[in-house]
């Protein structure tokens, strides 16, 4: 089977269900969302360094990252259009959830608390890992739309919100871990002339 197969050189794709769309579709561009935060998160896993401690929260970016393509699998099959065979094939259930919950509370406990803004930064993992949260947050906003109209499950939305906050502590974290410090944020004071 060759990778290419020219099925989109004139700007469609299809969707699981079938259904042919433009690749800037509404569909197509939470897709692509949801791709890059995975990207990202390979971006940050490669960046890693080789000790033992980082061992389990690579394990848990990697869960996070099947979990990704789930997502992805669910947001190509308009529960509204494809046939049920289709979406129970598709289906993204709340364990996924339930796992970056307890995660985050996990890393927490290790965390000093926070009594500021802080700015994205730190250990190259930990700053790309915040680079994998703001594209988690946009590919949140291309999928609301989606979820208004009844083509997405309460679980997705409710899995990238949370995403995002995973991938925030997850960021303080490997940089506790690697003892990158934090910036605090400082409100801009214009220079007086």
């Amino acid at each position: 089977m060759k990778l290419y197969t020219k099925t989109g050189d004139k700007g469609e794709t299809s969707l699981f269900s079938g259904q042919r769309v433009l690749k800037n579709d509404p569909f197509i561009e939470a897709l692509g969302a949801v791709d890059e935060c995975n990207s990202a998160i390979g971006a940050a896993l490669s960046l890693f360094p080789a000790h033992n401690a980082m061992k389990p929260v690579k394990e848990q970016l990697e869960a996070i990252q099947h979990a990704l393509f789930d997502v992805g699998a669910a947001l190509a099959t308009p529960r509204t259009k494809a046939a049920q065979s289709k979406l129970e094939k598709t289906r993204f259930d709340n364990e996924a959830v339930e796992a970056l919950e307890k995660w985050i509370d996990s890393m927490e406990e290790h965390l000093p608390p926070l009594h500021a803004f802080i700015l994205p930064g730190g250990h190259p993992a930990g700053s790309m890992l915040h680079m994998a949260r703001s594209i988690c947050r946009r590919a949140e906003r291309r999928v609301l739309p989606l979820h208004k109209n009844g083509d997405v499950s309460d679980v997705v939305v409710i899995y990238l919100n949370r995403l995002s906050d995973y991938l925030f502590s997850v960021s303080r974290y490997v940089n506790n871990l690697n003892h990158s410090p934090e910036t605090t944020w400082k409100q801009h004071k214009p220079h007086e002339t």
